[in-house]
């Protein structure tokens, strides 16, 4: 077994699933009873919950006696998010992808099938993770400052059900209309800002925690999960065309070498702007600038294949 994984406590026999009625494009009982299924024959107490509030109490209550096995997050990268900010340190959580996008379980190799899930929750291992706090909220992939805050902030206000990436299509288009790229400035490593006269100036900002991101895009390539730093990719310019070369040279993998782009590791950063900036986490509206973020070493603890830490 890898080192820096760990095995499931063999008395740990409670499973529950969180199940994100809105996540997704489509219903995901069919594979939600499937797996409740394959877990009972198995031997393990499977409990299905939808209510956050519960699902967070019963949870708490289950590892705090040792027998949780698995908390199971049924629904995507917000829902994986949800979990985290709701449950202890060291809680035991695994996924049931029914996002849009799945980035973190994509990239933790945890497959959307029952049969799948099933074996990682019997036979799989403990990581930790970093993770990330952006004020008060715990993030796990990304914060992402300015342009893709307002189309998330935007597909969010109309959200009624599932989102699909369709509903992407009109926010973007809108925002490309209407955003003006009002100019941010980063703080680095706790320094205030009186200290720090020269800060970095950006119109968009984006760091990482892992190098995930919409569309495949890799504007941190580099990430780590494991290394307690966040790895940051700012943009100099402010316009629809200079995000068309940005969005050309990342997908080229040649961004890094643009002179208006700026990427480093930093453990901790202060956000803030004279304009209303959105920006988001994890795919989900976080709110509006200023905002102070900072690395949480080992605070996401995951269950996956254990191919996946080897």
């Amino acid at each position: 077994m890898p080192p820096d994984a760990s095995l499931l406590p063999a008395e740990a026999d409670e499973v529950l699933l969180a199940v994100n009625p809105k996540a997704g494009a489509r219903s995901s009982q069919q594979r939600v009873r499937c797996l409740v299924d394959m877990l009972e024959a198995e031997g393990y107490q499977a409990r299905v919950l939808d209510d956050l509030d519960r699902i967070a109490a019963t949870a708490n209550q289950s590892y705090a006696r040792g027998r949780l096995r698995a908390l199971i997050g049924v629904g995507g990268d917000g829902t994986a998010a949800e979990l985290v900010n709701r449950t202890q340190p060291g809680l035991p959580i695994t996924l049931l992808p029914a996002g849009n996008e799945n980035l973190l379980a994509r990239h933790l190799g945890l497959d959307p099938e029952p049969a799948s899930v099933f074996r990682v929750v019997k036979e799989g291992v403990l990581s930790k993770l970093d993770a990330a706090r952006a004020n008060e909220r715990i993030f796990l992939l990304m914060i992402g400052c300015g342009f893709d805050g307002e189309v998330v902030r935007r597909v969010h206000q109309r959200r009624t059900g599932h989102i699909r990436s369709r509903n992407y299509a009109k926010p973007i288009l809108e925002t490309i209309r209407s955003y003006e790229y009002p100019r941010m400035r980063v703080y680095w490593n706790g320094q205030a800002e009186d200290e720090q006269p020269d800060p970095l100036d950006a119109r968009w900002l984006f760091a990482f925690n892992v190098p995930c991101y919409g569309g495949g895009m890799q504007l941190a390539p580099k990430a780590d999960a494991r290394d307690g730093l966040l790895d940051i990719c700012a943009f100099g310019g402010g316009s629809w065309w200079h995000a068309l070369r940005y969005v050309t040279a990342t997908y080229m993998h040649r961004h890094e070498r643009l002179a208006d782009c700026t990427t480093c590791r930093i453990g901790r950063l202060r956000i803030t702007s004279d304009a209303r900036v959105p920006y988001q986490l994890d795919g989900d509206p976080g709110g509006f600038l200023p905002v102070d973020v900072e690395v949480l070493p080992e605070r996401l603890t995951m269950i996956v294949p254990a191919t996946t830490v080897s």
